[in-house]
């Protein structure tokens, strides 16, 4: 397990300069999003192998409000600190950054990622609009990773709970 997980949680400002000392190496940085909410199998792969695409992973956390949004009532399981927690303790992520918003234009504006990458239940017409046009000016690449068959939080939630 890495040393002093919680310094790899940041803030926004200090993603985009960690993002300027990658550049400043030449070294491409990968950046995905999500509610990350109860950790399961194929989200490990999925960032795994994402990681495998640069030589850096930063990952964007939607904040407990913003899972509210997106996911309803009873949503997240798990709070934006222990979520960002969790990943930070995986090998393929170097850093997660919380962010209070249903998307994350803003985000990927200001870090201009190398590459950007979605689950495979994404496609270009599908990826919200404006991260699409923020990724699309940074000159981002956009990868799509197939999405792994039978592994879905919310199908999780819904078999724990017909077991109890």
């Amino acid at each position: 397990m890495k040393d002093n997980i919680e310094k790899a949680i940041i803030s926004l400002d200090e993603a985009v300069a960690w993002r300027q000392e990658l550049r400043s190496s030449n070294k491409k940085l990968v950046v995905t999003n999500g509610c990350f909410d109860l950790l399961h199998r194929g989200h490990v792969e999925y960032l795994h192998e994402s990681r495998k695409l640069g030589d850096a992973m930063l990952i964007l956390v939607n904040s407990d409000a913003a899972v509210r949004i997106l996911k309803g009532e009873g949503r997240p399981l798990n709070d934006e600190i222990s979520r960002a927690f969790v990943l930070c303790g995986l090998e393929s992520v170097d850093k997660v950054v919380i962010f209070d918003s249903s998307d994350c234009h803003t985000e990927l504006a200001a870090i201009k990622p190398d590459i950007y990458v979605k689950g495979g239940d994404y496609t270009l017409e599908t990826l919200n609009k404006f991260e699409k046009n923020a990724l699309l000016e940074a000159g981002s690449v956009i990868y799509f990773k197939p999405f792994i068959k039978g592994f879905s939080t919310t199908n999780i939630i819904e078999s724990a709970q017909k077991k109890s």
